[in-house]
This record gives C-alpha cells, sequence and structure tokens, in this order.
C-alpha cells in the first residue's frame, strides 16, 4: 500500500450563458509577478472582493475527487457534501472527475467488473440521482497496488451496461462543450514505469499527448492525473512528470493541471508556467500535513473536500470546498493565462 509515482469517447453537451467571469481579473504576468517578486502573501495583492454564496449555473460544471476510495466514513462525509452543495448551488454536472486511488485496500473476494465492492465504493456513494452525469476516472497507484489486476477491473466495469464509470483506456481524451465554449479534458496514468505503467507505455502516452496538444482543441484545455506535477504537499514534486510533462504543458498553454496523491487541497502557480496546478486529494483517505513552507502559493490546506470546476466563455473557475460544503478557496484562470484569486 505504499504510495508510489509514477479513445476519445463522446462529448457532453450543456447550455448555458456565462456572467461576469472576468470582473477583478489580474494578468498573467502581474499575478506571478505577486507570486514570485514579493515576500507579502500572494492574497494580499491579486485577491478581489468576497466570493459570493450564489453559483452561476450558466456554464460547464464538474465536481472533482480523488484520493476518496475507502468507504469509510470521510468518504461518505465528503460525498454527502457534494450532493449539497449541487443541490443548493442549483447546478447540472456535466461530469464528475475523479483522480485517482479510486479503490484502496484489497477487496476480500476480489476486485472485478462484478464485484459488489463497486455499490459500496461508487454508485451507492455517488448515486445517479444526486450524480446523473459521467464519472470520468484516472489510475492511481492504489489502484495497481492494492488489488491483484486492479487496473484491468477498472476498465473492465468502465464496460458493463448502464454504468456511469468511464475509462475507456489507460489515457483518454473527452470533451465538454455548449453553445458558448468548450473544454478539452486529457486524462493521464501518471504512474511510475516501469512498476505499474510499463515503458512502453508510458512513452506511447507520451507520444499520445504531444499529438492531442498539438492538434485541434477546446477553448480550454485541462490536463487530468492522479500524482502532481508540483505540490507542497506529503509527496512533493514528481520529477518524473516535470521533466516529461510540464514543457508540454508550457508548450502548448494548458490551462489547469488538475491531480490528486497528496491528501489535501492545493493551488499553485509557478514562476513561468502558463499552467495553473490544482490538487484535490481530500475526498476521504486520511488528510496529511503540508509537508512544505518555503513556496508561496495561493492556498494549501490539509482538509477534506472536493473541487468544483466552472467553465465560462472567459474563464475556468476552480473552487476547492471543505467537507461541508463551505468556499475555501476559489481563483479564476482566463483563456490567455490571466490569474484572478478571490477572498473567502
Amino acid at each position: 500500500m505504499a504510495d508510489d509515482i509514477g479513445s476519445d469517447v463522446p462529448s457532453d453537451l450543456a447550455r448555458g450563458v456565462p456572467q461576469g467571469a472576468t470582473q477583478g481579473m489580474v494578468s498573467r504576468r502581474r499575478a506571478l509577478q505577486v507570486t514570485f517578486c514579493s515576500s507579502v502573501a500572494l492574497a494580499l495583492n491579486i485577491r478581489r472582493p468576497r466570493v459570493e454564496a450564489a453559483v452561476d449555473p450558466a456554464g460547464l460544471h464538474m465536481l472533482a475527487i480523488g484520493d476518496f476510495g475507502t468507504t469509510g466514513k470521510d468518504q461518505a462525509a465528503v460525498a454527502a457534501a457534494m450532493r449539497a452543495y449541487r443541490e443548493r448551488a442549483g447546478i447540472r454536472l456535466q461530469a464528475l472527475l475523479l483522480l485517482g486511488d479510486n479503490i484502496y485496500n484489497r477487496v476480500p473476494a476480489g476486485l472485478a467488473a462484478d464485484s459488489p465492492h463497486w455499490r459500496a465504493v461508487f454508485e451507492d456513494m455517488y448515486p445517479s440521482h444526486d450524480f446523473d452525469c459521467p464519472c470520468y476516472a484516472v489510475l492511481g497507484n492504489h489502484d495497481y497496488s492494492d488489488n491483484a489486476d486492479g487496473p484491468a477491473a477498472q476498465l473492465a466495469y468502465a464496460k458493463r451496461p448502464g454504468t456511469r464509470w468511464r475509462m475507456p483506456a489507460k489515457w483518454y481524451r473527452f470533451d465538454v462543450t455548449d453553445a458558448r465554449t468548450s473544454l478539452t479534458v486529457l486524462a493521464l496514468d501518471s504512474n511510475k514505469s516501469p512498476d505499474h505503467l510499463s515503458e512502453d507505455e508510458r512513452r506511447a502516452q507520451l507520444a499520445w499527448l504531444e499529438e492531442q496538444l498539438a492538434g485541434p482543441r477546446g477553448r480550454f484545455t485541462m490536463v487530468v492525473g492522479h500524482h502532481p506535477i508540483y505540490s507542497n504537499g506529503k509527496h512533493g514534486d514528481t520529477d518524473a512528470l516535470v521533466r516529461d510533462w510540464a514543457p508540454l504543458l508550457e508548450r502548448h498553454k494548458v490551462h489547469v493541471y488538475l491531480a490528486g496523491h497528496d491528501h489535501d487541497l492545493q493551488h499553485l502557480e509557478m514562476a513561468e508556467r502558463f499552467t495553473s496546478f490544482v490538487i484535490s486529494g481530500g475526498g476521504g483517505a486520511r488528510t496529511r500535513a503540508l509537508a512544505r513552507q518555503d513556496r508561496p502559493v495561493p492556498f494549501a490546506r490539509d482538509a477534506y473536500g472536493f473541487t468544483h470546476v466552472h467553465v465560462t466563455a472567459e474563464s475556468i473557475v476552480c473552487s476547492h470546498h471543505g467537507n461541508d460544503g463551505t468556499v475555501l478557496h476559489r481563483f479564476a484562470k482566463r483563456a490567455d493565462g490571466g490569474v484572478q484569486v478571490d477572498a473567502v
């Protein structure tokens, strides 16, 4: 159970008109200057008036969780907070984003596509009457290590009739659009080669990623994996991803990289990087204290919770919520890379 690092599916359609997403925006250059050229907290410089309680129902809405699949009380508490938040906000979800470590610990009877464990860890935890949307999953290190043939079982479960579980391959693409905006999501397997992902798979995925980024994409692009590229949490930066993925994300102007693995909630803006880095690893497994204090970031907290991703014509808005649904942090990433962080 040690923590280690490391196709296409149809588009989903929604409708909506964004409202006021650009108010208070600051340029990327300004945001980076504030983050890295001042010893004063970033919050003192780029935060704007407090986050309003109301959520704009227009645009594209997704909820994200990582490191959740314990079947325990903390997973249930975060799931309940997600349900309550969706109802209170009055939003229609285009997707759940499941950021890996979807299933912890050995399933006594063995994990298979028809295992009853799926009901406890997924179907009843995130029921269709509350989350009537595709649930796009990536593989985490526990998905490889805790159960024999764990990845094969998760891939097979995605083929069962009627399931909302989406994992057509270890890496894949999906696009979400409405009349005003569009989002391309590239879901990757970030696990270490050759321990989990084979070296041939690693090379094939890297070539696929570069091909996808070089080709046609939506107005916004988000890359999703289990392991963070940069993190102030217990595991820290993932050297292999800093080497292989970070240059591609920068070259092709990926707006957001979303991950889990560290059991906390974070938002990082790195010097000279276009991409915003988001960690949502508070889905149910025991949280861990932040390990790094010397690198200033907009937000980092060892808290249970989830992340709301809201895409409008102007920006991707990412908000971290605690396990009571309270907004802990929110920022907007504009198409040109500008960043606004809101006070909460």
